[in-house]
């Protein structure tokens, strides 16, 4: 259990799931650099941020609700949360989390998105057993369903985001393809990782000779 002190942001997940070190950069050294991609995600969050509230007889939606979990550790808010009226009476939640692009083969979008469900959880003592993630490149949603499996990795993964906030230590850069399309590119040079590996280890060879 956490306190109110404690709690990260439930974004972090993501960025720890791509990159530990872009996740360090912006979250332990409080960097940003913008490109393309960053500015088309950031205007799309904006615009589902200011889009009030909606209702309709078994359907109410409500956008940019702050959440958080003191079992994760987590703090945030949603772009959208839907609750759906069930015959027993209940309104069960089903988060939807917007993402400019397409589908990832990774688990990052669908971990940020647990955490969001399992804070809706803590905080309403309500199941909510699945949600949705809305792709802008394909505009189309992607059904989430968070299963035990996913809710570990989640668990997990909170715990590493954690531990990297406890150690305070950046981690050096390693290049990827998913390098290329990150904002940090110039500012990480991931490029040069083996490169400056060579030359420590040259310069540590000079001094022990």
């Amino acid at each position: 259990m956490y306190s109110e002190d404690d709690l990260l942001m439930i974004s972090a997940l993501q960025h720890l799931l791509f990159c530990p070190r872009q996740c360090a950069l912006i979250h332990l050294e409080q960097q940003w650099t913008e490109n393309r991609l960053t500015a088309e995600g950031r205007i799309l969050h904006e615009r589902v941020h200011t889009a009030g509230k909606e209702s309709r007889r078994r359907l109410k939606t409500e956008f940019d609700v702050p959440i958080r979990s003191l079992q994760l550790g987590l703090i945030g808010r949603t772009d959208v949360v839907e609750f759906h009226l069930q015959d027993d009476g209940n309104w069960v939640p089903f988060p939807v989390e917007y993402k400019r692009g397409r589908p990832k083969k990774d688990d990052s979008d669908r971990v940020q998105l647990c955490a969001q469900a399992m804070c809706l959880e803590e905080m309403l003592d309500r199941d909510v057993p699945v949600g949705a993630l809305f792709y802008g490149q394909k505009k189309r949603r992607v059904e989430v369903v968070f299963d035990q499996a996913l809710r570990q990795t989640t668990i997990e993964t909170a715990a590493r985001l954690h531990a990297l906030f406890a150690a305070k230590i950046t981690p050096p850069p390693q290049y990827s393809r998913a390098c290329e399309s990150c904002s940090f590119l110039e500012t990480c040079l991931p490029h040069t990782a083996g490169t400056r590996d060579k030359v420590s280890k040259y310069m540590n060879k000079v001094v022990s000779s």
